[in-house]
């Protein structure tokens, strides 16, 4: 079955691009970004600005926006059964470069997994004038690490913004 991803979120200050690869069949489902509940990409951003984690998908928007931060995905299409990445065939790339020059306040782009930064070596290569960083997957399907220690590791993005 072939899937598409969301628009970005984005305002028009951010600073950072947090990129994932697909959206899961949850979030689909949800209209949501990272909205499968076994997913602790959003745990792990409140946890990182320690602010008290929410439900509320406004208030994660909120967050996003307060602190610059812009959120999207590697690939605009493909075909997948699941959720998994490793099932993802017959991808398409969104518009990253286009996104970037329409919003030149981004200097920084942060993959949400090593699938996602994998598919934009892929596609679109390296940037001059971004900074790259691969964070440790917020996925459930990363169960060989801790809450915590993915939390550590994301708390870097604090310098970025």
């Amino acid at each position: 079955m072939r899937i598409a991803s969301f628009e970005p979120l984005i305002g028009d200050d951010a600073t950072v691009l947090v990129l994932g690869t697909m959206p899961s069949v949850k979030s689909l489902e949800g209209q949501e970004y990272y909205g499968n509940r076994q997913n602790a990409f959003w745990p792990i951003l409140f946890g990182v600005f320690e602010e008290e984690m929410t439900t509320d998908y406004e208030r994660k928007k909120e967050l996003l926006r307060r602190h610059r931060i812009a959120l999207w995905d590697v690939l605009q299409s493909c075909e997948r059964e699941g959720s998994l990445d490793s099932k993802i065939k017959g991808e398409e790339p969104n518009d990253i470069v286009g996104l970037l020059k329409a919003y030149p306040t981004i200097k920084t782009i942060v993959f949400s997994s090593q699938k996602a930064a994998q598919y934009f070596k892929k596609y679109i290569g390296t940037i001059e004038g971004i900074t790259f960083v691969t964070m440790p997957s917020p996925s459930g399907a990363n169960a060989r690490m801790s809450l915590q220690d993915k939390l550590n590791h994301w708390k870097t993005l604090k310098s970025f913004i």
